[in-house]
């Protein structure tokens, strides 16, 4: 009896020893500290640059249409004919023309022969006054007529819509569609605080999405003199001489603006987390007296390959958390390492 209560008493103290082990283990892993890589902030001069988006415009729009309803009887030209100034596009019917030069060919004689009288002292100064006018209304009726009867192009450019075909009736829609796209233009609305910095013959990069990778350069043409009071922004005219016409009308771009450098602080990108369930973005700054870690929300601006430009939020030389941020909380002791 006495050696199995002495096996027994062995056996306990063994699962004694044991408990006091595990939890001798579990009290060590509970004290380490999590590991941490670190990355000091520097101050940079980065480019300061406003990006904008818009849709290329042709640089003049003409709709080519006559002031009257009338038919049409030639359309010399289709889309994506190129046209120059002057050159006739459309005839239209011209039995209304020759009636108003008939009036104007009357009103022409009527008052060289009043002139004539006048001269003489055959008529009287309201008399000649009176046929000046009715000849003046009757020729600006027969040039009026001659316009849209014959439609020329009034600037060179490419034809981008054909409404009608020949025999039509013209009504509300324009005959041909003209556009200028040797230069084009893009709209951008500017904010209110850089009004003082923009102004014209500044110089603009511009990419259009239709040539990936390639950058072409604009010229501010016109800054307007308002801005929209319920936006605060200010509309600004780009301009792109394309001349050999790649870019057109209707396509997606990008003007960026560059305001010169600044000496701005950045970081390893490696060191920007987003806060789960808000667009936030912060970092893990390192505190050397204590060794432990504090939570910084920033503002960041551009990315700089593998750095980010910080707008707030982080000082120059701070030390930031690169690897390791899973195990981390503000306040936590961290262990270094030194890579």
């Amino acid at each position: 009896m006495k050696s199995i209560n002495g096996i027994l008493l062995i056996v306990f103290a063994a699962f004694v020893c044991i408990g006091c082990t595990t939890k001798n283990n579990k009290t060590q892993e509970e004290v380490k500290l999590p590991t941490v890589v670190l990355s000091k902030a520097s101050m940079e001069d980065v480019e300061q640059i406003e990006v904008y988006t818009g849709s290329i415009e042709a640089n003049i729009l003409n709709k080519i249409t006559s002031q009257y309803t009338k038919r049409i009887l030639e359309i010399r030209y289709d889309v994506g004919d190129r046209v120059n100034s002057g050159d006739v596009l459309v005839r239209l019917e011209s039995s209304s023309l020759l009636q108003s030069k008939v009036q104007m060919e009357n009103a022409k004689a009527e008052y060289e022969r009043m002139n004539e009288l006048y001269s003489f002292g055959g008529a009287s100064k309201s008399q000649l006054d009176a046929k000046r006018m009715a000849y003046d209304v009757a020729l600006a009726s027969y040039e009026n007529q001659t316009e849209n009867t014959t439609l020329v192009a009034p600037v060179s450019g490419i034809i981008t819509s054909r409404n009608y075909d020949p025999g039509d009736m013209t009504s509300s829609l324009p005959i041909l569609v003209l556009e200028q796209i040797k230069p084009v233009k893009i709209m951008i609305n500017v904010s209110e605080n850089l009004f003082s910095k923009v102004s014209k013959g500044m110089k603009m990069a511009i990419e259009v999405e239709a040539y990936p990778g390639e950058k072409f350069v604009g010229t501010v043409y016109r800054v307007y003199p308002t801005l929209n009071t319920q936006t605060h922004t200010f509309p600004v005219e780009v301009r792109l001489s394309n001349q050999d016409e790649r870019v057109r009308p209707g396509m997606f771009a990008r003007v960026t603006m560059s305001l010169g450098s600044k000496k701005r602080v950045t970081v390893e990108d490696r060191a920007i987390q987003k806060l789960p369930g808000s667009g936030d973005r912060f970092v893990y700054i390192y505190v050397p007296e204590n060794q432990t870690v504090r939570y910084s929300k920033v503002e960041l601006g551009r990315r700089l390959d593998n750095r980010y430009e910080v707008l707030s939020g982080i000082e120059d030389a701070d030390q930031v958390v690169i690897q390791g941020h899973m195990a981390l909380k503000n306040g936590a002791k961290v262990d270094v390492n030194d890579k």
